[in-house]
């Protein structure tokens, strides 16, 4: 799920199998009869359905998710040859419609899962891979790349952008947080900017927009909704939040990002956790979610402490 500000636009709640085979029939008739199965688990911000054994449909949730729709479309294929892993190869672009107010997408289906929490956690081969990824993600050259924006919720900005949204959610949260160290994060986390040229970023690097191989290998990065150019350190949050041990420093020696990218980063974190954990942003299980969200903010603390005390 991406966090964001709360979308603008409602959901579109009947997005079902039967909707993907009705546009397909009329706006690509030569895939017209192919299977259509909901991808498990579907998506928040986009629903994504297989079609026949070599595509994939991926029809935005709600109108402030449309953007994304003519980004990846048009950034996806420049990106592709230069990175390590595969991602989503766009083959059509579907157009809005009498059953479907928006436009969405066709894509190459890639074969994988998603990996365990545990492999993330743990293995610092998958960290490295990661690592590596968007190491390589960085180096594209980010001419006309997407700035920060509507289009995917500030990110590659300060975290500042979010300020009143997350001190807004300390004062909901309370005495049930620790909002002293909270606090701190989020201080030492706007206290700088990013002083380099804009760089590509995924956006949302997380368990379920990643996909392994039978062998648990890092096989293919998924969902660049949130893509842009600009300060990188929102693709960091997966080091801070899941990674342990010998994982964690193996991503990090893969980033070679300095203290205050890292500080930064604990800040998207945070802000992200609250907002959930206060129940300001839109999910599909409200509770499980919040629940997860307060142990990152945990989990963010501790990496906070470990950086103070030079451990990471």
């Amino acid at each position: 799920m991406t966090v964001g500000s709360t979308p603008n636009g409602a959901l579109v709640t009947n997005i079902d199998e039967d909707l993907v085979e009705s546009l397909i029939a009329e706006q690509f008739p030569q895939w017209s009869g192919l299977p259509v199965a909901q991808a498990l688990p579907g998506g928040w911000d986009n629903r994504t359905f297989r079609l026949g054994d070599d595509l994939s449909v991926r029809l935005p949730s709600s109108s402030a998710y449309v953007l994304q729709v003519e980004k990846e479309q048009r950034w996806l294929p420049v990106l592709a040859p230069r990175l390590p892993l595969a991602i989503p190869e766009p083959v059509g672009i579907g157009h809005p419609a009498d059953r479907f107010p928006h436009p969405w997408s066709v894509y190459r289906w890639l074969p994988g899962r998603p990996p365990e929490t545990a492999l993330i956690e743990r293995d610092p081969m998958f960290a490295a891979s990661l690592g590596e990824f968007l190491a390589a993600l960085e180096r594209v050259d980010a001419q006309d790349g997407p700035a920060p924006g509507v289009h995917n919720f500030f990110r590659g900005d300060s975290p500042a952008v979010y300020a009143d949204e997350t001190l807004s959610a300390i004062e909901v949260l309370g005495a049930t947080i620790d909002a002293s160290a909270v606090r701190e994060v989020w201080e030492a986390a706007v206290e700088t900017r990013w002083q380099g040229e804009p760089v590509w970023f995924h956006g949302d690097v997380s368990e379920g927009n990643l996909l392994v191989d039978e062998d648990g290998r890092l096989s293919a990065v998924i969902d660049f909704g949130t893509s842009g150019i600009g300060d990188p350190v929102c693709d960091l949050v997966i080091g801070v939040v899941t990674m342990r041990g010998a994982a964690r420093q193996a991503f990090r020696e893969h980033r070679a990002l300095g203290a205050d990218a890292w500080a930064r980063a604990r800040g998207w974190a945070m802000w992200k956790a609250l907002v959930v954990a206060a129940g300001s942003a839109g999910s599909h299980s409200p509770e499980s979610e919040a629940r997860k969200a307060r142990a990152a903010i945990d989990a963010i603390i501790e990496d906070h402490r470990m950086a103070q005390r030079g451990e990471v």
